[in-house]
């Protein structure tokens, strides 16, 4: 084997074995010459809505704008507070500072890294007007708790799942619990494009119809602009690649889970594993751990063939961007797990091989 084939995400390999019915499905787009709202668009949207099981699901440019989507679509307004995780990627709070909101932080589950659902009810104050979970790494928050929650104080429940497409909550796919659910199909995520793209789910009509006309302007009839809306459509060709990949999501969500299954047998008893919420389909969008010395290990890892990353260094309450009024120790359990983790190799392709040279390594270096 040569370690010169193991890498972080290999989106190549995965598109070789699907070629002739990915390429078939652009070059049909580009001789159809629809390529903004064709057809495919909304042949995909019917297909993510069948697989979901939710009433409506509705494309848009990226799962960065998805969340920005889904917080008009609920007219969040400036000084409005929204409770989320401050370990995530930045899209999370980007978005809500754009609308002038504000996040309001609660801690992580040191098992889960999702957030804690015990310490939301202390963080909502009168301002508040939804939670964001974020179906991290992969793994459903815990959404029946989160659920009551927000059925207590009358909040909206939005779903971060830009990592979590094809995961199960108690037999439930995510982005079908909360008012509003938000997808992203970046190119390393378990469906991704070739590019750029998003969607949002829900099970209200209404509101996905509102969903519909902010993607294109707040417009329902071209040219007559009802409400604010913004330009963010998913492009034809993207939603063709997608339409042909969703047919193989659950497969390539068992790929995943199967190799996260065999880094857990060779990491038992030397590092806590990922820890997986009973009744959930954690799809494994990271392989995620905690170990001593991480820089360090990554290094090693680097001269070794082996890439990792670090999702994420830098937690968002500490973003010189996104402070607010936070400062550092206001969410312990954040920023120690920011200081340990490291996420390895994870796609669909990875061979048994390339597990146990990887997993040997990342041992090798515990052991010194």
């Amino acid at each position: 084997m040569s370690i010169k084939q193991i890498q972080m995400v290999d989106t190549k390999t995965q598109y070789l074995k699907i070629k002739s019915e990915v390429d078939l499905a652009i070059s049909r787009v580009i001789e159809s010459s629809q390529f903004i709202q064709g057809p495919i668009v909304h042949e995909f949207e019917a297909n993510v809505s069948d697989y979901l099981k939710c009433r409506q699901a509705i494309g848009c440019a990226s799962g960065t704008d998805a969340l920005q989507i889904a917080m008009m679509a609920l007219d969040i307004q400036p000084g409005d507070e929204i409770i989320t995780t401050p370990f995530t990627f930045v899209a999370t709070t980007e978005t809500i500072a754009l609308l002038g909101a504000k996040p309001v932080y609660v801690d992580i589950d040191p098992k889960t890294f999702n957030i804690d659902v015990i310490k939301i009810e202390e963080k909502i104050t009168s301002k508040t007007k939804a939670i964001m979970p974020v179906h991290l790494y992969g793994q459903p928050a815990d959404m029946s708790k989160i659920l009551d929650i927000a059925k207590a104080y009358k909040l909206f429940v939005i779903e971060d799942a830009a990592q979590a497409m094809g995961a199960e909550y108690k037999g439930q796919k995510i982005c079908t619990m909360g008012d509003i659910g938000c997808i992203s199909f970046y190119p390393s995520k378990n469906l991704g494009a070739f590019g750029d793209g998003g969607m949002l789910s829900t099970n209200d009509e209404e509101l996905g119809s509102k969903i519909r006309m902010i993607t294109s302007h707040g417009s329902k009839t071209k040219y007559y602009h009802e409400i604010l809306g913004v330009n963010s459509r998913l492009d034809s060709i993207q939603a063709a690649i997608l339409n042909v990949k969703l047919k193989h999501l659950d497969e390539y969500c068992d790929a995943r889970l199967a190799a996260a299954e065999k880094y857990n047998d060779r990491f038992d008893g030397i590092f806590d594993v990922p820890f997986i919420i009973p009744g959930v389909k954690h799809i494994f969008h990271q392989y995620s751990i905690r170990v001593k010395n991480r820089d360090r290990m990554q290094e090693f890892l680097r001269t070794k063939g082996i890439p990792s990353m670090i999702y994420y260094p830098v937690p968002l309450h500490l973003q010189k961007a996104y402070k607010y009024d936070y400062n550092e120790g206001d969410y312990p359990v954040t920023e120690e797990i920011a200081k340990d983790i490291i996420s390895l190799p994870m796609h669909t392709e990875l061979t048994d091989e390339q597990i146990e040279y990887i997993s040997e390594k990342v041992i090798e270096f515990n052991n010194k």
